[in-house]
């Protein structure tokens, strides 16, 4: 099932396109609180998304045209739910994740709509070890290789 229609959002509800761990079913799925829109969603445009670091993290690279269209899922999310994930990505800190914003859509002839989404700090794919990619899924198989240790400590680390 694909959405037809602009989802409806109740009032302060943002759209959020996750790729990575925050997906259903994917290791940070608690933080996720948002109400997952039915279907699935794909950027429209092409962007790098690699597996970085000893963690092995999803990392979307906001370089648009390149790397490939990435599939993920389509949440809304409230202010607190978007500050909570915020702290998950480490937003605070320069060097990993900031929140921005691309289009996604239901596949071809659906319906795009603009969605925040997490995107890594680019300089990493040059100072960490590039795992995989770029790819256009990041799946259970690869989420099943990530790691949080040590991640805890960072995030409480102010800038």
């Amino acid at each position: 099932m694909t959405l037809t229609q602009a989802p409806q959002l109740q009032a302060g509800e943002s759209l959020l396109f996750v790729y990575g761990t925050l997906k259903h079913g994917f290791r940070n799925a608690a933080i996720n609180h948002g109400r997952r829109l039915p279907g699935d969603f794909v950027t429209c445009e092409r962007w790098p998304l690699y597996i970085i670091g000893p963690w092995r993290l999803p990392w979307l690279v906001d370089r648009v045209g390149l790397g490939e269209r990435v599939s993920g899922q389509l949440f809304a999310v409230d202010a607190p739910t978007l500050a909570g994930m915020d702290e998950l990505e480490l937003v605070h800190l320069p060097g990993w994740y900031r929140r921005s914003s691309l289009r996604v859509g239901g596949g071809s002839g659906a319906p795009a709509w603009s969605a925040q989404v997490y995107f890594g700090c680019a300089q990493r794919c040059q100072s960490d070890t590039v795992h995989a990619g770029p790819l256009g899924e990041y799946t259970l198989e690869h989420d099943a290789h990530c790691s949080d240790d040590g991640l805890e400590e960072l995030a409480w680390v102010s800038t």
